[in-house]
Order: structure tokens, then sequence, then C-alpha cells
């Protein structure tokens, strides 16, 4: 009869305790995930004056020092967040921090993208994407693009998308190539808005795997639509209106420059 009571309360505690680590798991995510925002406040700071100061600016360093340490202390607090991992990573590559070094960059960018962070496998794929005839790196860096492409990244839709449309070590292929340019305009990317319009406006017709997932699927909740898609009805010029219009929100001069010839063709028609 003890026995059984005690194996009741040995179950009993189990839930509390997995409820316990639980917590504590959450906990150190959300402390890291605060040093990782002090970090990269302090390099948005020092990116909004690099352009204007010295690389060995002494004002900088005491910023440098300050993300450094935050990502550092991140790692601490949880070994296994991406973030700090890729941050860190960018400080030793990127910035003339003290005690940067480019081995380190190099082991952490990797853990980070073997880990599955996006932006990371970004920048491995395109670090490894390099004119060398004594390195052969070309499908490890499709590899890493791909894993990036998985997870919806814009840069890398933009570059596998930019891949698929040169056939640079792939078949050539315009319909993959505007799927990848569409995906990144829906996420802001000015560069893929930009392609993608010029492709409109050359005559290529949207491939149909995009009329298809437009026609079917709410791009902010990936439900079913109710209201009938307004954008099939549209001709290409209004599509690349549109896509021009992205890019020029996103800051581009180009977008700007070429949605002002559209309107000032309209006019003219009139």
């Amino acid at each position: 009869m003890l026995r059984l009571f005690i194996s009741r309360a040995a179950g009993s505690q189990r839930p509390l305790c997995s409820r316990n680590q639980l917590r504590g798991i959450h906990e150190r995510n959300k402390k890291a995930m605060g040093l990782v925002a002090k970090g990269w406040s302090a390099l948005q700071e020092v990116d909004r004056v690099i352009d204007h100061a010295d690389l060995n600016d002494p004002r900088l360093i005491p910023l440098l020092r300050a993300a450094k340490d935050n990502f550092e202390l991140a790692l601490e607090v949880d070994n296994m967040n991406t973030h700090a991992r890729y941050w860190l990573s960018r400080m030793h590559f990127k910035y003339h921090v003290p005690g940067a070094c480019k081995l380190i960059g190099v082991a952490l960018l990797v853990e980070a993208a073997n880990m599955g962070d996006a932006d990371a496998q970004y920048e491995l794929g395109c670090r490894l994407r390099v004119d060398n005839k004594y390195v052969k790196s070309d499908q490890q860096a499709f590899y890493y693009i791909e894993e990036a492409v998985d997870q919806l990244h814009p840069g890398a839709l933009y570059l596998l998308g930019s891949v698929y449309l040169t056939g640079d070590c792939v078949k050539r292929d315009v319909a993959s190539a505007m799927w990848c340019f569409h995906r990144a305009s829906e996420k802001g990317h000015a560069g893929a808005a930009i392609a993608y319009g010029s492709l409109l406006l050359k005559g290529y017709e949207v491939p149909e795997v995009i009329m298809r997932f437009n026609s079917s699927r709410s791009p902010s909740t990936g439900g079913a639509r109710k209201k009938e898609v307004k954008w099939q009805k549209q001709d290409a010029v209004e599509m690349a209106k549109e896509q021009f219009r992205v890019a020029a929100e996103a800051g581009c001069d180009l977008g700007l420059h070429w949605l002002n010839r559209l309107l000032d063709s309209e006019k003219q028609d009139l």
C-alpha cells in the first residue's frame, strides 16, 4: 500500500517537474533574445555612423564592445540561440571590434547555418560562391542557399531566382525564377520586385504555380480566399507597376524611376 502511494506521488510530480523545466527554458530564451536585441541596437547605431567615420574611430569601440559582449552573454545564457551565433559571426567578419578573428567568425557562421538559421544559411551560401580554381564549393553554396529558400529568406529567394534566370550551375528556368522573385517581392525585396516586374514587361507569363497559389490561398493567413483575386484580371503592365511600387516603397530609386516611366507612358496614351 505504501509503495502504491509513493508511486502515485512520484507520478504526480513528473508533470510539475516538466513544467518547471519548460518554464526555465522559456526564461533562458527570453533573456537571451533580450541580450541579442541590445547587441543588435548597438550595431544599428554603429551602422548609422560608420560611413561618416574612420573604421578605427575610437568613438565606435564602446558600441562594438557592447554589441559583442551582449551576443556572447546571450550564448552563455542559451547556447542554442542561433541569432546570437549569427550576429557574433558578423562582428568577427565585418567590424573592427577588439578581439575579432575571422576563423571564429567562420566557425560561428557554420554552426548557426547548420542549426537552421536562415540568415546564416544565406550568408554562408554567398561566401561559398567564390571564384577560385582551387576551391570547388558551388554545390555547398547551392545547398545552403536552398536551405534558406525553404524558409523563404528573401535574399536567398532573389539569389536563387537569379541563378535560374541566368542558368548558372542549373538549367535555365524562367518560371522558377519568376516564382522566386514573386515570393521575395512579397517580403519587400526591392531587387526581386524589379526583376519580376521587368520580366512581366518583357512578356513572360505569370507561372501557373503562382496563379494557383494566389487564387486558392491567402498570403496573410494561409487560408482559402473568400473573395476573387483582383490581380488576376490585371494586365502585365499593372502587375509590373505594383512590383515597381514595392521596390519604390523599399527605398529603391530604380523602382521609383520605372514606376514614373510607366505613369508618364499612360499619360501620353491618354
